[in-house]
């Protein structure tokens, strides 16, 4: 197949989620076609299969912003025309899907059909498409698609429960490539920040509001009064100015390091022995299955689709949002010595469930079901 990938090109879930799925294709045999606004972040271009095309924008005076919809729209109009895909999937509904409605209603008239599936990630759904803003046009826009996935079903619920959505929603799960994010040997690192056999806890987010950074400071301030720990906090964002005040008035402050945004985040998560993920809100929670393969357990909330990928008493713990105190009781559980081990082992066993091999059939099946319905639609 040719197939059209539109992402947001960043260190976003759901940009990964779609650069590792075209990667993926791609090595499978598939032709894929990446439309953005520049590189992806994960992209590799040493595979004959992937190819880029850069979304340009005119700078005129009249535009107090410019305006992407439009140039997207035009962009893969040209693209699905002269490299003749079969299928566009966008990631992230705002403003991807409604880009590619348009895109669909230009090619329908020069009699080019090109099927669209939408997948939503997240808070293209839960946040920013429910605002009265976007609310009617991602709506219309989603149930123009020839397809719609989300990746999980708390995020599918919450689809139909705030939108009025007249399709099915197909749930494929985020996945994870077990290739890259494993446990590597990296004792040298760990004894560079626990010299003194401190355990150590990890947190990787892009440190918005819903994360809920702050609960991660909390806790381990009641883990370090218990226990020698350490924390790294690893990522960057809006709310990292304040969380450094808040470590800062920490009396354990010289336990805590931020290391910013890594590329590598493997190596980290290779000497970690816990990782916590206190959110608001994850419609999946990519970074804590990141986590498991690198054989680290997770303390979560309880929200979004956190459950259905974190087992409560296997892979780690749930707690409700903001119960620090809960949080910490079983992160002091994990930590025991003796309970470690099989939750390291159960972490990565639970992470081997979503293996890249194991999820990219599904899309690929997908692909072939929203393409035969296409062609049996037109045919009709």
């Amino acid at each position: 197949m040719k197939i059209g990938i539109v992402c947001y090109p960043t260190f976003g879930g759901s940009g990964v989620v779609a650069t590792e799925l075209g990667i993926a294709l791609a090595k499978e045999g598939h032709q894929v076609h990446f439309i953005t606004y520049s590189q992806p972040t994960r992209l590799d271009f040493f595979n004959e299969n992937l190819f880029y095309h850069e979304v340009d924008m005119m700078a005129y005076p009249l535009f107090q912003y410019a305006p992407y919809e439009t140039a997207l729209a035009s962009k893969m109009v040209d693209v699905v025309k002269y490299e003749k895909l079969d299928i566009l999937h966008v990631h992230y509904a705002i403003p991807h899907a409604s880009a590619a409605f348009i895109a669909k209603q230009i090619l329908k008239q020069q009699n080019i059909e090109i099927p669209v599936i939408t997948t939503l990630h997240g808070t293209d759904i839960t946040l920013v498409g429910r605002d009265p803003s976007f609310e009617p046009v991602v709506t219309f826009s989603i149930n123009q698609s020839d397809g719609i996935t989300a990746v999980s079903e708390d995020l599918k619920n919450d689809t139909h429960k705030h939108f009025d959505i007249n399709k099915e929603i197909r749930v494929i799960p985020n996945f994870i490539d077990l290739e890259r994010f494993k446990k590597l040997e990296k004792a040298h690192f760990k004894t560079a920040i626990c010299p003194n056999g401190e355990k150590l806890v990890v947190h990787t987010s892009n440190f918005r509001k819903v994360k809920r950074v702050e609960d991660v400071v909390y806790v381990f301030q009641k883990l370090r009064k218990e226990i020698p720990v350490k924390l790294l906090l690893v990522g960057d964002g809006p709310e990292r100015t304040k969380i450094e005040g808040i470590c800062r008035e920490c009396a354990y402050c010289d336990d805590i390091r931020f290391l910013g945004k890594l590329e590598a985040v493997e190596e980290v998560l290779s000497v970690a022995d816990l990782f916590v993920m206190p959110s608001e809100k994850e419609s999946f929670g990519l970074a804590a299955l990141e986590a498991m393969a690198c054989e680290v357990p997770v303390v979560s909330s309880n929200a979004g689709g956190l459950p259905e990928l974190n087992i409560h008493g296997f892979s780690g713990y749930l707690s409700n949002v903001g119960d620090v105190e809960s949080m910490t009781k079983f992160a002091l559980e994990i930590l025991d010595d003796k309970n470690l081990p099989t939750f390291k082992k159960n972490a990565l066993s639970r992470a081997k469930e979503f293996e890249l091999s194991k999820i990219l059939p599904e899309y690929v099946r997908y692909y072939k079901d929203v393409l035969e319905q296409t062609s049996s639609t037109v045919s009709a």
